[in-house]
């Protein structure tokens, strides 16, 4: 198989970039090692900034972001059992922020590269990049006992931090840049009304607290964790007791607690 860009890793970056170049009239074949169902039952973040929101409208997947989506001018900081409101769209040149969960966002882009017959291959397995640094590089993969090669013009790893695309590349090649935070993050996906209708970032001497949503049925909200918590130390009642305690009592009050 010949294309003139191969991808490895079938998340947002993969196919929002396949998309683009497709438009573009650049032929390329995604490479995912799981299936379209795993990939869509993952749950990410659920805010889009400005220039990304744009991006998918240029890509020609915005239409149910934009019918579905929450557009934010503003978000609040909690301090000091107080609440204060930074205006967004008068501080940075009218710009704002899509509340849109990622999962729909991919379910977007996968029904996208679809429509126009993209080519993604799901349960790749054993994905290798080969002769990277020259001007004929490919990549094998297996289905089955098939092991299938893909010559191309350029390989694009966007697998993450963990996938095969960052292990190989040569050592006196590579650069990180990486900032390792001393703490965790317990987050909760809540069938509930939002506290508020814009986000609120609460500052806490207990600790850091996130309180998002994905609509206006669905909340998202996160407490900031020692690295040696598990799950299993929380039970749904200390999780909803913690976040009270980080937030401003007229908010507390107001939390719907719910599954």
């Amino acid at each position: 198989m010949k294309v003139q860009v191969c991808i490895i890793g079938g998340g947002p970056s993969g196919l929002m970039l396949s998309q683009l170049l497709h438009l573009q009239g650049i032929d390329t074949i995604i490479l995912e090692k799981s299936s379209r169902d795993y990939v869509l039952s993952r749950i990410r973040a659920g805010v889009l900034e400005h220039g990304f929101a744009e991006l998918m409208r240029e890509a020609q997947c915005g239409e149910r972001m934009d019918r579905e989506g929450e557009i934010h001018h503003g978000f609040c900081i909690a301090h000091d059992g107080k609440l204060d409101r930074v205006d967004l769209h008068k501080y940075s040149g009218g710009n704002s922020v899509m509340v849109y969960g990622q999962t729909e966002l991919t379910r977007d882009l996968y029904e996208a590269r679809d429509k126009l017959g993209g080519k993604v291959v799901h349960n790749a397995a054993d994905v290798t990049p080969h002769d990277i640094a020259s001007d004929k590089p490919y990549v094998t993969y297996r289905v089955g006992d098939e092991v299938i090669r893909v010559d191309c013009d350029y390989i694009i790893g966007a697998d993450g931090f963990h996938g095969v695309s960052r292990k190989s590349i040569p050592h006196d090649k590579l650069k990180e840049f990486e900032r390792v935070y001393p703490f965790g993050w317990l987050g909760v996906l809540s069938r509930t009304k939002p506290v508020s209708p814009e986000l609120i970032y609460a500052k806490h001497q207990r600790g850091f607290a996130l309180c998002s949503l994905r609509s206006q049925v669905l909340s998202r909200y996160y407490v900031q964790v020692p690295l040696t918590d598990k799950v299993e130390d929380w039970s749904d009642d200390a999780f909803w007791e913690e976040l009270k305690r980080r937030l401003p009592a007229e908010i507390a009050q107001k939390l719907i607690t719910g599954p």
